[in-house]
């Protein structure tokens, strides 16, 4: 009995005086909380990665993946990782203020389409996507096909790795590196230091391409918080004026081209919007850089170009434009222009600073210039870039053999010119290249995955550029998409 003042009502009393509406609410809310205990999803096991090839799963499978961990804002404090944390040389590292001083803000013009960019998938999708010169080789699943398929294997991707924690060992607390490399943790461990000690920025872009071109950034990957502090410390260094957002150090446009294609790679494998505005400012350097006269780049604004300059900014704004960045289409009719100017044979070779100059035999100007005319449009049935693919082929890779002294510059450049083209002259080309590059990595001591050639431009780069620039050649199996394969599609550059 519920007894309330001056009324006693029985349970079934009380029952009765409950609306209908009432009583059917409740019951089939009940009804509805079973069913969905019933149909709640299972906890499954994630679905495995689609290969696209008939490659064998037992060797793909070898390949290790980069275990993703939380993500980094470059908004945040960055802690690097003990090792580097616990050296006190951080102000140690001989730096030169940028030739640009002029600090006023800078109205950057970006793309229409800028934030509002393809999905993640369209740059660093897993496999099968196939976009020609894009990034979505560098993602774990593409990357373990794409070493199977196109001649690595699992001794040239631990090289890789191994050079990867060497460039790591070797970044300074402030998060930058230096050519000279002795002065960090490593202590003068490691010899052959380079001599182009003031040119940092150039250094830490060198060094940050590896870890891109191996699917690493600032928000995934084993090193994330190291590229993190390497992309703070560039974003330290860049002096914005007029014509853009200049990282001009010792080096000059080398140190920007190399450094800007680490801003747009960065940009284009994230999205972070942090990295938006200086990557574009970047690009207007370089745009506002270019000779007006004769389309290219040397080693300061403005002045006549040569070959070896012009294939790094052209780079950079292939970079720029697969991050959907503005590159205004005079600025590559500028580029274009320039290599007409340097080329002999129809465009199956390259001098230096014009056709007829003595280093029209300089098969590392012949690799960039080739390069770059894949990246502007030449089809793989262009008769000179036929000829020129037979030049690099018959002459080899530049390993120390009859004679010729060991040019990691033109094995890198050449390397990418023969991957592009592919067939039976990439084959040759990469069984002796990836096997030579396996062979002479370092595998002992504080130099162990690094590389040293006693060749051109090493003394000036040291030990940090000579790992540099083999790593990348030992990436190239993904690094960037073929540009020739059936699935690619044309883009307009």
């Amino acid at each position: 009995m519920i007894e309330l003042p001056g009324l006693k009502t029985t349970k079934r009393e009380w029952l009765m005086m409950i609306p209908s509406w009432a009583t059917s609410l409740i019951f089939h809310s009940l009804v509805l909380l079973a069913l969905a205990l019933l149909v709640l999803p299972r906890e499954e096991e994630p679905p495995r990665d689609l290969l696209a090839s008939t490659v064998a799963r037992q060797r793909i499978e070898e390949f290790e993946t980069v275990e993703i961990e939380r993500q980094i804002d470059l908004s945040e404090p960055t802690e690097l990782s003990p090792e580097i944390q616990s050296d006190s040389l951080a102000s140690s590292v001989e730096t030169v203020e940028n030739v640009d001083n002029d600090l006023s803000s800078i109205d950057v013009e970006l793309s229409d389409s800028l934030f509002e960019t393809a999905p993640r998938a369209d740059l660093m999708s897993e496999v099968g996507s196939y976009r020609g010169s894009g990034l979505e080789g560098r993602a774990a699943g593409a990357r373990r096909v794409l070493v199977a398929q196109n001649g690595g294997s699992i001794e040239t991707e631990a090289a890789v790795e191994r050079a990867l924690h060497w460039l790591m060992r070797h970044q300074y607390p402030n998060g930058g590196w230096s050519f000279d490399h002795t002065k960090g943790q490593c202590q003068g461990r490691c010899d052959h230091p380079g001599l182009l000690r003031r040119c940092t920025t150039g250094a830490t872009g060198l060094a940050l391409l590896p870890f891109l071109g191996a699917g690493q950034t600032h928000r995934e990957g084993t090193y994330r918080k190291n590229i993190a502090a390497g992309l703070k410390y560039l974003l330290s260094r860049m002096k914005y004026g007029p014509n853009g957002g200049s990282l001009l150090e010792g080096g000059r446009m080398y140190d920007h081209g190399i450094c800007t294609i680490v801003l747009c790679e960065a940009y284009a494998m994230t999205q972070d919007p942090n990295l938006a505005r200086p990557a574009q400012a970047a690009v207007n350097f370089i745009v506002n850089a270019q000779d007006t006269q004769g389309g290219g780049w040397r080693y300061v604004p403005g002045m006549p170009g040569d070959t070896s300059v012009v294939g790094w900014q052209l780079m950079a704004l292939k970079s720029a434009h697969m991050a959907y960045l503005r590159v205004p289409p005079i600025t590559i009719e500028g580029a274009n222009h320039f290599l007409n100017t340097v080329q002999v044979d129809g465009g199956a070779r390259y001098g230096y600073v014009n056709a007829g100059d003595r280093s029209i035999d300089n098969l590392g100007t012949t690799s960039v210039g080739l390069l770059c005319r894949m990246y502007l449009g030449w089809a793989h049935d262009q008769p000179a870039l036929g000829r020129g693919i037979e030049y690099l082929a018959k002459r080899g890779p530049a390993i120390g053999r009859g004679g010729r002294p060991i040019d990691p510059y033109y094995n890198y450049y050449a390397t990418q010119v023969m991957h592009h083209y592919g067939g039976p002259q990439w084959k040759r080309w990469n069984r002796v290249m990836r096997d030579f590059l396996v062979k002479s990595q370092a595998k002992s001591g504080h130099e162990a995955g690094s590389w040293w050639f006693d060749g051109p431009h090493a003394e000036a780069g040291g030990r940090l550029y000579t790992t540099a620039l083999a790593c990348m050649t030992l990436e190239v199996y993904y690094r960037y998409m073929p540009l020739y394969r059936h699935q690619s599609t044309q883009s307009d550059f």
